[in-house]
């Protein structure tokens, strides 16, 4: 399959003003209304372009024990099938697959290990300018750090394609592989488990 790659950010904040005021503060980023159904999705834009999505953290997902949070979300060309196979791989389907209108289609999966992201049809052309390495404040670097690389591996080169562009063992701390989602730069990244943090 061919790779599939990051296109859009999403900030669930239990405090959208004050995450707004903050990465703009930090970042210079700025936030618009989107315009788009429900309620108060605003828009993170620096220069001319939008970079991401920012939020409050609904009700019931916090009950149900989410936190504040970035979420990535990833470029497929069929959702409805991606999460069929996410989920038939033992990932998890936090969201079913919806329309977002001019937007595209989508839906909010996790890996088997417990790491979310959304994946995304987008109906725009063109690439991305949410993800732009080497380019002030857009994103330009991933990491998971995770329980069982081996397996973190193989689900996401069977389910996005990513193909394994480096893998360095870094001893006691594990082994620390980079991915390529086929746009020529490694920046998919799964990380060593690290002792000191929590492994998602």
């Amino acid at each position: 399959m061919s790779a599939s790659g990051f296109i859009w950010y999403e900030l669930l904040a239990d405090d959208a003003d004050a995450a707004a005021r903050f990465y703009g503060a930090v970042l210079g980023w700025r936030t618009r209304d989107s315009g788009l159904p429900g309620p108060g999705y605003r828009f993170l834009s620096t220069g001319e372009a939008d970079i991401g999505g920012l939020m409050a953290l609904p009700p019931g997902a916090k009950a149900r024990g989410a936190r504040p949070q970035w979420l990535p979300y990833v470029s497929v060309p069929d959702v409805d099938a991606r999460v069929a196979a996410i989920a038939a791989a033992g990932g998890t389907v936090h969201m079913a697959a919806a329309d977002i209108p001019g937007t595209g289609r989508f839906a909010m999966v996790a890996d088997p290990q417990g790491a979310p992201f959304y994946v995304m049809a987008p109906i725009a052309e063109g690439p991305s300018l949410s993800f732009l390495p080497g380019r002030s404040v857009h994103g330009g670097w991933h990491e998971l750090h995770t329980r069982d690389w081996r397996a973190a591996r193989d689900f996401y080169r069977e389910q996005l394609g990513w193909g394994t562009a480096l893998e360095m063992d870094m001893g006691a701390m594990g082994t620390y592989l980079q991915f390529n989602a086929g746009q020529g730069a490694a920046f998919a990244l799964i990380g060593p488990r690290w002792e000191k943090h929590r492994a998602v």
